[in-house]
């Protein structure tokens, strides 16, 4: 409103100043004495001159409205076309401005995208030359991003996180690259080991750009360096066999004390040096030998006795060797079959070492069991004081619970072995359960001897009474008392003689257990009429003919508690019975 009326003032003013002008124009005129004619003439050129100054002042206001909206024009179709490269929103202009507040707004907007534009593209240009060198060094492919094309925000964004991965893969690559190469240069140093590939001097070569960090070369890597610790473990074991070897022969060869330093001695850099050591060690204590064969072999000869011993060879399987093990025409051929034998029983002692130890488990707990049974047939053993009997049976009912359990895991493991390497596993011979088997029926046949030897002793010592038959009417008369204790369970002592003896009750009772008491009540009221049989001795009961049967530990246990419950009631010549 200020400014409209302002410019109303100076046409005003304008007008004014032009009748001012001419006022002025027409007195000097006036002055002069310029005609009418002529003043109309000058009038005329006045108008002329002002008409075509502010014609000129129109056309130039004109051009410059002209190239205004031109200047719109184009610059609104720049905005529309880096909208789209920047994957921008068109711009909008407010309503209700006047042409040159169109054109200063859009001329500033295209100046900022332009200026984006070209900041993204130097950001662009940074991080392609990171993503090539990235992928170069892990072979790994390229962002992808068309030539030419203006990348949005959210791609240069997806560029740099692929970019921090590559980066992040690239220091785990280089972290797993550079422990492989320290752990192959520190085996290739351990052993003495030169390179001899292409890949194993470039491994242990210093500069660390000389590799791709790719998974093919990790892998390789990986792979040379597996080979080289097994190449490791078989220099060791080639080390370790010379080094035993040359023990062996030091003390086959019962080499003086004072030659025994170089056993003593530090381990040399590298493992190839130590196998040249030790095989030059060798060497020479093979020169030795050659010369003490007579007294090499007759050591070998005991090592491998130990060693059968140990294996628990039987006489069969020691004779497969024992044309050798017997011949006396001493060369370096029956040495080294010898030495092989002694190798080939080693290595079987190495292999059954674990099968063998249960069976000297079992062997030292069926020992014990020997022990204790032996103990259990001594009386004199009631008489200790301070709880030894107590520990006695303690450790006597875990043997008798473990042997089972040794058995059953020994019979498992036989199965196992025989499965696994083909021929039979045999103890001194024969088979583990049939050496078992054997042990115990060894033990019940000694159990049976002791047995027998005591009831002769007592049938030399003893007088047994015949039982006489008692006639009609003397049910009632007096009988002697026997001398022995009456205990409360007599009616059970008497029921259990006659069962056993299978024959009536009043003969067979008084013949074993002189039992004094009322005869049975079917005495007194009935005759007997039957015909007894002639009473046996206990002895003659015991040695009645009958086929050894083999009996399992279960059984065996089963039938010491049932002559433990028998102990506190029979007389002994019943228990040895039983």
């Amino acid at each position: 409103m200020m400014g409209s009326r302002r410019s109303e003032a100076m046409a005003s003013s304008l007008v004014t100043g032009i009748n001012h002008a001419m006022a002025r124009l027409v007195d000097i005129w006036d002055s002069i004495g310029i005609m009418e004619d002529q003043r109309i003439e000058r009038m005329q050129t006045v108008k002329k001159y002002i008409e075509d100054l502010l014609t000129d002042m129109i056309s130039e206001e004109e051009s410059l409205r002209h190239r205004i909206k031109t200047s719109i024009i184009t610059t609104q179709k720049q905005l529309e076309t880096l909208c789209l490269e920047l994957s921008e929103e068109p711009y909008k202009l407010e309503e209700d401005l006047t042409v040159l507040q169109m054109e200063k707004n859009l001329r500033c907007r295209l100046e900022a995208l332009l200026k984006e534009k070209t900041e993204r593209m130097k950001e662009l240009n940074g991080l392609r030359q990171q993503d090539e060198e990235l992928c170069v060094t892990l072979c790994a492919t390229p962002y992808y991003i068309p030539s030419g094309s203006m990348p949005s925000r959210t791609q240069l964004q997806e560029l740099k996180e692929h970019i921090e991965k590559l980066s992040e893969e690239k220091e785990s690559r280089v972290k797993v690259f550079s422990g492989l190469r320290e752990d192959i240069r520190n085996l290739m140093d351990e052993m003495g080991h030169e390179p001899e590939t292409t890949l194993e001097r470039e491994s242990v070569c210093s500069d660390t750009d000389i590799f791709l960090l790719t998974h093919e070369n990790i892998k390789a890597l990986k792979l040379l360096l597996s080979q080289l610790e097994m190449k490791k473990e078989s220099l060791i074991l080639t080390r370790d066999k010379l080094k035993d070897r040359a023990m062996s022969l030091w003390n086959r060869l019962s080499c003086p004390e004072q030659e025994a330093a170089e056993f003593k001695q530090e381990a040399l850099r590298t493992l190839s040096d130590e196998i040249r050591r030790w095989q030059n060690v060798v060497e020479r204590l093979e020169v030795l030998q050659r010369a003490k064969l007579e007294e090499v072999i007759d050591k070998v000869r005991q090592e491998l006795v130990v060693l059968w011993d140990k294996c628990m060879f039987g006489p069969e399987q020691r004779e497969a060797f024992g044309s050798h093990f017997c011949d006396n025409n001493y060369t370096e051929e029956l040495l080294s079959l010898h030495d092989s034998e002694l190798l080939k029983v080693k290595e079987f002692y190495e292999t059954a070492r674990p099968l063998l130890e249960s069976i000297e488990k079992w062997e030292k707990h069926w020992a014990l069991f020997q022990d204790f049974e032996r103990k259990a047939a001594d009386p004199n053993r009631f008489s200790n004081r301070g709880g030894a009997l107590l520990k006695e049976s303690k450790d006597r009912a875990k043997v008798q619970k473990l042997l089972p359990k040794l058995e059953e895991e020994l019979k498992v493991r036989v199965e196992a072995w025989e499965k696994n390497q083909g021929p039979p596993f045999l103890i001194r011979g024969q088979g583990i359960m049939e050496y078992i088997s054997k042990q115990w029926e060894e033990h019940r046949l000694q159990k049976d001897k002791e047995k027998n030897e005591r009831m002769s002793k007592k049938a030399d010592t003893s007088q047994f009474k015949t039982p006489i038959k008692r006639a009609h009417g003397q049910a009632n008369s007096a009988v002697t008392p026997s001398k022995i204790r009456k205990t409360p369970n007599q009616a059970s002592l008497r029921t259990t003689t006659v069962s056993s003896s299978s024959s009536s009750t009043s003969s067979v009772s008084s013949t074993f257990l002189c039992v004094p008491g009322k005869p049975p009540l079917s005495a007194k009221r009935t005759k007997t009429v039957e015909t007894y049989p002639v009473p046996r001795t206990p002895l003659q009961e015991f040695n009645t003919d009958k086929k050894p049967v083999a009996i399992s530990y279960s059984d065996f246990t089963n039938e010491l508690s049932r002559k433990a419950s028998h102990d506190a009631v029979l007389n002994s010549t019943v228990k040895d019975m039983l």
